[in-house]
């Protein structure tokens, strides 16, 4: 009976409040009274006021829980999958990041070293081989624009047809610092390896343009990898060099490659530019370059 009282006077006081009128009883002195907000004062009337109701306060607690919980319990879910997420994307970047720098020292002073043994050696009877170091590096700059043209046409008509199954892991979310795509890495070295071998360990023009083609596989190679791996995909951090004009539309001409806007095109990575503009995709590759300066510039400041 007590209780009944105490729900019919908290219910008309809460109605008569919302509706600017003084309640027909006030309560005690010595009483306190709930204040509750007016979006579940007007819940609470409405549950009062319906035919069966008995106990509008426990139906207030209970919808209170039932609205309020599973958004508070999403929100927390939420809040942890993206923090596990970025905590797995710095471990990725960083671990990559170790592999880039250790790959692109050793190959560079390796290259570096054979270089200087190798004429080094060669000059050991007195005699200047002109005619040789020319060719070498001659080979070493043909060798490094070559591959530009030979990675194009594989990227077309090898990549993306023959071998789809192992360059599709690079069109899709990575799982890890590696993909299955990484393995072409491996496949391009194997000749650069042989042909710095033979013209290491010979002497002689042939051996010279051999190590001078080998020369310019390696550093395509190195410059590919920070060109494609670190500034276009973030897989690494690559300083300065995201600022270089030429750089930064070579990256936005090759993000409109995996968008597929213009069919695939651009194909090669140092041309891609100049292949976009081919296929009337300029006004396109203008947009992501704003695009990418403009998410340069949000990341900058955070």
């Amino acid at each position: 009976m007590a209780i009944g009282i105490s729900t019919s006077t908290s219910s008309i006081t809460t109605a008569a409040s919302l509706s600017g009128r003084r309640p027909l009883l006030s309560p005690k002195p010595n009483q306190t009274r709930l204040v509750v907000p007016r979006s579940l004062a007007i819940h609470l009337q409405r549950h009062d006021l319906s035919p069966g109701n008995k106990n509008p306060r426990l139906c207030m607690a209970m919808n209170r829980e039932t609205e309020q919980g599973p958004a508070e319990n999403e929100n927390h879910a939420i809040t942890s999958r993206v923090a596990e997420k970025l905590a797995r994307k710095r471990i990725e970047r960083h671990t990559y990041l170790i592999a880039a720098i250790m790959s692109s020292l050793g190959i560079s002073s390796m290259a570096a070293m054979s270089v200087y043994y190798r004429f080094s050696w060669q000059m050991e009877g007195g005699e200047f081989p002109i005619l040789e170091m020319f060719g070498t590096f001659a080979l070493s700059v043909g060798a490094a624009v070559g591959m530009e043209f030979w990675a194009r046409w594989a990227h077309r008509e090898l990549w993306h047809a023959s071998l789809w199954h192992m360059h599709e892991s690079h069109h899709q979310p990575r799982e890890g610092p590696f993909e299955l795509n990484d393995v072409f890495v491996i496949i391009n070295a194997i000749p650069a390896i042989a042909l710095l071998s033979y013209g290491f360990l010979n002497r002689g023009l042939l051996p010279g343009l051999c190590f001078g083609a080998g020369l310019g596989i390696t550093m395509f190679g190195m410059a590919y990898m920070f060109v494609h791996d670190g500034l276009v995909h973030r897989r690494f951090p690559v300083g300065p060099i995201a600022n270089v004009p030429y750089l930064r539309k070579v990256a936005a001409a090759h993000q409109l490659h995996h968008s597929d806007k213009f069919d695939g095109v651009p194909y090669g990575l140092f041309l891609g530019p100049k292949e976009l503009e081919e296929v009337g995709g300029k006004e396109e590759l203008e947009k992501e370059i704003k695009k990418r300066i403009k998410m340069s510039k949000a990341s900058n400041r955070s």
